[in-house]
């Protein structure tokens, strides 16, 4: 049997220098030694439970939907439990490295570790550009490159689009499995967890959701907006 993770791909390259996200996968019972890597993640537990943190830190199980950051050069752990356990990773540059901890260095940056209960949701009240019952949670942003992340949180029965206006946006399922469609004639595909979609400019993303609510986390440099279904 595999014992060490496997990784997926979505988009980029993790081997390269540029921005990428990708899956990993982890086997019930799996703990890495204490490890480094050379630049900073964030990352989203899609299937099973995830424990991030120091090496000397008690177990902190966080379930599906949770999310944390892991700072460049800072020592740590990871480990999973559960049938199957699978994270979304994301990193602003790479090459995405593992290293021993001999080489660690503090860049200034704290891990933060949010499990799914703890996520903040905002509804169309305090959100001007979400015109549906849809919800948001704004993780993180990033000024100087006018990126930021947010989750957007489809509940059963939803039926709308995702307008955007401009810039790069890429879109990963995280739980549930909506449905999607690039133009009203096309046909719905199903998407499962790790599932993801994109765009450059301005472009209009159709998504539903049947009998249970969907988890779609969002990386962009533009804007867009949300708009239930007429």
């Amino acid at each position: 049997m595999i014992k060490a993770p496997q990784a997926g791909t979505i988009w980029g390259d993790r081997k390269g220098t540029v921005a990428t996200g990708f899956l990993a996968k982890f086997v019930d019972g799996f703990s890495s030694p204490p490890h480094i890597h050379n630049v900073t993640y964030r990352a989203f537990v899609i299937k099973g439970m995830i424990h991030n943190d120091d090496p000397a830190a008690e177990k902190m199980w966080m379930p599906a939907g949770s999310f944390w950051t892991q700072p460049a050069g800072e020592s740590h752990i990871t480990a999973a439990k559960g049938e199957e356990n699978i994270a979304y990773v994301e990193i602003s540059s790479g090459p995405y490295l593992v290293k021993p901890i001999e080489e660690a260095s503090d860049n200034g940056e704290r891990p933060i570790n949010v499990d799914e209960s703890n996520i903040v949701w905002l509804d169309a009240s305090t959100v001007s550009w979400n015109k549906s019952d849809a919800k948001i949670a704004f993780l993180w942003e990033d000024e100087s490159e006018g990126l930021s992340g947010k989750l957007l949180q489809l509940p059963a029965d939803f039926k709308g689009e995702i307008h955007t206006k401009n810039g790069a946006f890429r879109a990963v399922v995280i739980q549930g499995e909506p449905a999607y469609k690039i133009s009203k004639e096309a046909a719905a595909q199903s998407l499962a967890p790790g599932s993801s979609f994109s765009s450059e400019g301005a472009s209009i993303h159709r998504i539903s959701s049947s009998t249970e609510e969907s988890t779609i986390y969002v990386r962009t440099d533009g804007e867009f907006d949300i708009v239930a279904e007429e």
